[in-house]
């Protein structure tokens, strides 16, 4: 009886995947939508689809050069915490080679060099921006130092959205200033929900993220505050030309925000951390595709 059994063409798709779970593409992919909206936000000439398409392309690889750096640098304090030693650097399922770094580096600067050359040098410094910004300021120096990591690492999705207006009008108008300022207020509330879900990780880490320096309570009322700040922002743009449409995105999405993080401040627990975190998703989902519709009605 012959009782060979071929496990190769299983094995392939795992190191697929394993490969692709490096570049962080679900955060690289909202920051690409990100950039989109800036661009349908702003007023001003219109781009060929060409154009986006290196735009948007541009932004995805880049965000997730920049992820890939963070989880090679990373792969010790994430072997640490439960939520990323199963990550690919941090198992040892992929060798942390300098290989790995010049993949980085030549990814980066082909998204660079593609949108300066088809669209401008301003928006693609800004993807270069949003790059460096988490890979370097947030990963490198501040993510260790400080409770403000991600504060400053959520500029990274704002340089986004600043990519996409200046494709369309280099001058930058308050539009994309408001979407820009919300993207980086929207930051904390979401990765400290998470944080506080995950703070015994983050302190086995030594990282000092939110809940691990003044505690889960505390922690907890501080997102239901920067929700607040973060949805009467993202109304703003009604105010500057943006259409009812944003108006509604922004009100439905933010106030089922509020309503996650209110319970969050009330009741801490990893439960409802989770549900603010989740709550964050929605929020911004319908303030981008409120965005988008809005631009599609002009």
């Amino acid at each position: 009886m012959n009782t060979t059994v071929v496990t190769a063409p299983r094995a392939a798709p795992g190191i697929a995947r394993t490969v692709i779970g490096i570049f962080k593409l679900r955060i690289g992919v909202l920051i690409m939508i990100s950039a989109l909206a800036g661009l349908a936000i702003t007023p001003g000439r219109g781009l060929s689809l060409w154009q986006v398409l290196v735009l948007a392309l541009s932004v995805l690889v880049a965000s997730a050069a920049a992820g890939a750096f963070n989880q090679f640098v990373e792969a010790d304090s994430d072997r640490q915490m439960a939520r990323t030693r199963k990550r690919a650097f941090a198992s040892g399922a992929l060798k942390t080679s300098p290989g790995w770094l010049l993949l980085i580096a030549l990814m980066l600067a082909l998204s660079v060099g593609a949108t300066a050359w088809v669209i401008n040098p301003l928006a693609a410094f800004f993807i270069f921006l949003g790059a460096f910004t988490y890979g370097v300021v947030y990963t490198l120096w501040l993510k260790r130092r400080t409770w403000l990591n991600i504060v400053v690492g959520g500029l990274s999705g704002s340089f986004a959205v600043l990519a996409g207006a200046a494709a369309v009008d280099p001058t930058l108008g308050p539009l994309p200033w408001l979407l820009a300022l919300a993207l980086l207020l929207w930051t904390p509330p979401h990765f400290w929900s998470l944080a506080i879900a995950c703070k015994d990780d983050y302190a086995a880490a030594g990282v000092p993220m939110l809940p691990v320096v003044v505690g889960v309570p505390r922690a907890a009322r501080i997102v239901h505050a920067n929700a607040i700040v973060l949805v009467a922002v993202s109304l703003l743009p009604v105010l500057f030309g943006a259409g009812p449409v944003v108006l509604v995105g922004a009100l439905a999405g933010g106030g089922y925000l509020l309503l996650r993080t209110w319970r969050l401040a009330r009741a801490p627990s990893r439960a409802t951390a989770m549900a603010a975190f989740f709550g964050s998703m929605v929020q911004l989902s319908a303030l981008l595709a409120a965005v988008a519709v809005d631009a599609a009605l002009r």
